[in-house]
């Protein structure tokens, strides 16, 4: 997952495109890019690290234009190196910046076609990059010296047409405007807004409805599966349904963990769908343990409140807030690296010893994916002084690799694979535990908008939306293992385009 924001506006975009990345920074927080447009030339600044550190008021005083891009990037493959932060640009045709939530399952197919029929080299392991290729050559392909929107169009169709994934982009085409599409299955969430100024109509599109909301852009809607939505330098807007065989079919692990709470996705607000996730579980604990002797429901911060909340008002058992999150450290479920995950657990939470003295707690998770994390928890708690330590997830048994840009890929990492429920408990240390079925998991995000007739839940089910082949599965267990993701590099500087040698 990553997060991605494009803006078209009557002023400078710079601070507002700073803005937005710092609300989806819960996205991606291993490295953050800006790329503008003003007056032909093009400025970037992209590295390593948070975006308040990848930020100076230096760099913010270069990046000009009314226009531009950003990106918050979470590696799902090699090394989370600054080479293959985002955007990432191609100077012919028309200068092409782009940048791209989701994954390519056929980038390296793609890589190997864009080389040999149209004579593009790709010079980093970013699928991004790939498919920015993809896009500036079916624009050229277009012969048009005089851009216009058909032509870009046109170029999305194809896109669609070769490309094989997930995938929510922004690209901007240098003083042409700024075009947001969706791949055919709208695995990945991506949606527009405007903001009405003194000075007239202000545009962004966004990886999620609250990045809109804090900038106080008015929802206009999601881009829709295979849609495209163009933005000229004037601000005047466009879309066309770019693929014919566009189904919804979003990741339902949005709604579990990536997205935030005040989000809303395809017309499903993310918050109600955890509150009816909390609800699913509490019947399923009341027909699972009828004569449980909890004492007291506490989420595991930050995600599961709204669902461990819910539990708890629906068991009539008292909740409480036992962890104190330090929020200085990153998501440890996107960190690279096994051992940093388990470094990090105990510098980023610490029980309060009174709320699990001598009670029998439920835990509450919003999944369980290595389970090392989990198993760190539990025994704080029983540090703590609980007497039983119960454990509750909102989502199924991650059993499956997520191909589409999560980064779940390799069976061996995923602590549920190939065991029983009561096998899980006992690694993680829990007296018991308890998963959400998937009928009820997707029958609580679905109850949101009966329009979406299926999510990709092929972390749960196995079951791909794209179709996938043994192939793909093992080449991303070997490039996803966390024993690769350990290489760093740093670049500094905004570079602008124009000038670079």
């Amino acid at each position: 997952m990553c997060g991605i924001v494009g803006i078209v506006a009557k002023g400078e975009v710079n601070q507002a495109l700073y803005d937005a990345l710092t609300v989806l920074q819960h996205r991606g927080q291993d490295a953050a890019g800006i790329m503008t447009c003003d007056d032909g030339r093009l400025f970037l600044r992209k590295d390593n690290g948070l975006v308040r550190d990848v930020f100076h008021t230096r760099h913010m005083l270069q990046l000009k234009g009314r226009i531009g891009i950003g990106h918050a990037r979470y590696p799902t493959a090699g090394c989370s190196s600054s080479a293959e932060a985002q955007p990432f640009y191609v100077n012919s045709p028309y200068g092409i910046s782009l940048a791209h939530n989701g994954n390519l399952i056929n980038a390296e197919a793609l890589k190997e076609e864009i080389f040999r029929a149209d004579l593009r080299h790709i010079n980093t392991s970013s699928d991004s990059e790939v498919l920015l290729n993809v896009f500036a050559h079916e624009l050229m392909a277009q012969g048009q010296l005089e851009l216009t929107v058909d032509a870009v169009f046109n170029a999305v169709e194809k896109v669609h047409e070769r490309c094989k994934g997930a995938y929510a982009v922004v690209s901007m085409i240098t003083d042409f405007g700024i075009v947001g599409f969706r791949d055919p299955n709208g695995i990945r969430p991506v949606v527009y807004g405007k903001r009405e100024t003194e000075a007239g109509t202000d545009y962004m599109i966004a990886s999620e409805s609250v990045a809109l909301d804090v900038l106080g852009y008015e929802l206009v809607r999601d881009i829709e599966p295979g849609e495209a939505i163009f933005i000229d330098m004037e601000g005047q807007i466009h879309s066309r349904q770019c693929a014919s065989n566009a189904q919804y079919s979003p990741c339902i692990f949005e709604f579990v963990y990536l997205a935030r709470p005040d989000s809303i996705i395809d017309d499903i607000s993310v918050y109600k769908a955890r509150l009816r996730m909390g609800d699913k579980l509490a019947d399923k604990l009341v027909a699972d343990h009828p004569d449980h002797d909890i004492d007291v429901i506490i989420p595991i911060p930050d995600t599961s409140r709204t669902t461990a909340l819910q539990m708890a008002n629906q068991l009539n058992i008292k909740y409480r807030e036992g962890f104190i999150k330090n929020r200085y450290i990153g998501r440890t479920f996107i960190m690279p690296g096994q051992q940093e995950r388990k470094k990090s657990v105990r510098q980023k939470l610490n029980a309060i010893e009174l709320e699990f003295k001598n009670k029998n707690v439920l835990l509450v998770d919003d999944s369980i994916v290595r389970g090392t994390t989990s198993g760190q928890i539990v025994q704080l708690a029983k540090e703590a002084g609980a007497n039983k330590v119960y454990f509750a997830s909102a989502a199924p048994p991650v059993i499956y690799p997520n191909i589409y840009g999560i980064d779940m890929p390799v069976v061996d990492e995923l602590i549920a694979h190939n065991k029983t429920v009561e096998e899980v408990a006992e690694l993680i240390g829990a007296d018991w535990l308890l998963y959400q079925d998937l009928e009820d998991l997707i029958d609580a995000v679905k109850s949101g908008n009966q329009d979406v007739k299926r999510f990709d839940s092929s972390c749960f089910n196995r079951e791909y939306v794209t179709g996938v082949d043994e192939a793909y599965l093992n080449h991303i267990e070997t490039m996803r293992s966390d024993t690769v993701k350990d290489q760093v590099d740093s670049d500094e500087g905004v570079i602008d385009l124009h000038n670079r040698a």
